[in-house]
Parts: structure tokens; sequence; C-alpha cells
């Protein structure tokens, strides 16, 4: 489990980025995840390490505390 997978995929969303392609961004930026992982993550089956919190919010291009705001 996670709290910040449903942020994850409302930034995404909002962002108009499909799962493919944020794993790209994040790819890119070194961080190697699958797209069957982005969706375990975004449904909080996952557990999210420190480090890759700080990757998502890299690859999404906002500030890592977004991701723990409770909307």
């Amino acid at each position: 489990m996670n709290v910040i997978g449903p942020q994850v995929r409302r930034i995404r969303e909002k962002q108009l980025l499909t799962q493919d392609e944020l794993t790209a961004r994040c790819n890119l930026i070194g961080f190697n995840i699958s797209r069957s992982t982005l969706a375990k993550i975004e449904s909080q089956v996952r557990r999210v390490t420190d480090y890759e919190v700080a990757l998502l919010a890299e690859a999404l291009k906002i500030d890592m505390p977004k991701l723990f705001e409770i909307t």
C-alpha cells in the first residue's frame, strides 16, 4: 500500500499523459519502471520507496509534496 498512488494518477491524467508516456519519462531519468508497475502504484497495490517518490515527482515535473496532498 502507498499513499501517493491516487495523486500520481490524478496528476498524470491532468497532464494528459498515458501510463506509457509517464513510464517513458521515468525511464529517461533513470527510473526503470514498467507500465504494469505504474498501474500497481496508482492502484495502491505496490509500495513506493522515498527515492521512487522523488523520481515520480521529477518525471511529472512537480514538487514532491504535491504527491502527498489530499484532494
